[in-house]
């Protein structure tokens, strides 16, 4: 229990660490913003960090701009690994959508590689799977005030049913 709670200090410490640099400095690429806190949880578990693929980027823009007019927390059903975010009024940064994400680590136990309960987890799961190398992510602020989406796409893909990420 001890080692739990250390290593959820220090991955708070690792994600509030990374918030508050990219709010600081207002001249980070948006790359850096969605890759930091995503590798910040990786490296809590000793994975290899994500690496930015503009291929990636360029599928997740485009599905972006398709949401642009109703901000629909709807997937792509592309052939990658995919988390979605939405938030309301148009202040949501990357780090904060992957914070949302990561945060979902509290439902997921490793023993029963399984959610607890009606818990969503998965977007955490994609997010430490351990074949996935690359990821590219997209960022709009939709029409009429209907706030933000964001999405990023991950390959190789996780989340097969049966298998742990990690």
């Amino acid at each position: 229990m001890l080692k739990f709670l250390s290593t959820i200090t220090i991955f708070v410490w690792l994600i509030s660490t990374t918030y508050a640099i990219t709010n600081q400095r207002q001249n980070l690429n948006l790359p850096y913003q969605f890759l930091a806190p995503q590798n910040a949880a990786r490296s809590a578990l000793k994975l290899r960090p994500l690496v930015w693929d503009a291929r990636l980027a360029r599928y997740a823009k485009r599905y972006a701009n398709q949401r642009l007019f109703d901000c629909a927390l709807r997937h792509s059903n592309g052939p990658f690994g995919e988390n979605i975010f939405w938030g309301s009024g148009n202040g949501w940064t990357p780090a904060q959508a992957v914070t949302a994400w990561v945060a979902e680590r509290q439902w997921y136990n490793y023993r029963s590689n399984s959610c607890a309960g009606d818990q969503e987890c998965g977007h955490y799961t994609q997010i430490v799977w351990s074949t996935t190398t690359r990821v590219g992510c997209a960022k709009v602020n939709c029409f009429g005030g209907k706030g933000v989406f964001m999405t990023c796409n991950y390959d190789p893909p996780g989340n097969y049913v049966g298998d742990r990420p990690y």
